[in-house]
């Protein structure tokens, strides 16, 4: 996996993937940004959010489940000391969908958070992460 990040001026950077996809990150004026841009520990957050959301899906899918959406909320804290890394992060999944079984859903939540989201496996060595769902009955 490869990626680039360019400085335009300011705090503005413009990120690239290895893939193609671009994404701009800046500050907020305080530190010398425009606010035209994600945060870089936002992008983090949301790497975190999007790799567990894409596993939850996969094992949904691949098991069948009738899913008409899925929404992961994340919540973060972060230390008040230099670097301020995250100190905990929670995800909470709302899914939405026609005669879900509480019992896959959770499966499918711990599954990610135990064994296949690399993001949040990674984070939790030194980063309390949590998870929880709601399901969305729609039948």
């Amino acid at each position: 996996m490869e990626a680039t990040v360019k400085w335009v001026d300011g705090r503005t950077f413009l990120g690239e993937s290895g893939s193609g996809h671009t994404v701009v990150m800046d500050g907020p004026p305080e530190h010398g940004g425009r606010n035209i841009g994600i945060r870089p520990m936002e992008m983090i957050l949301l790497g975190v959010g999007g790799c567990s959301a894409f596993d939850v899906m996969a094992i949904l899918q691949k098991g069948r489940n009738d899913i008409v959406d899925c929404v992961t909320e994340l919540t973060a804290e972060r230390v008040d000391t230099v670097p301020s890394v995250f100190s905990k992060i929670h995800l909470h999944f709302k899914v939405s969908g026609i005669n879900l079984k509480e019992k896959v859903v959770a499966r499918a939540v711990k599954l990610s958070a135990e064994k296949y989201c690399s993001a949040s496996i990674m984070l939790s060595k030194s980063v309390d992460i949590t998870h929880d769902f709601e399901i969305i009955d729609l039948s």
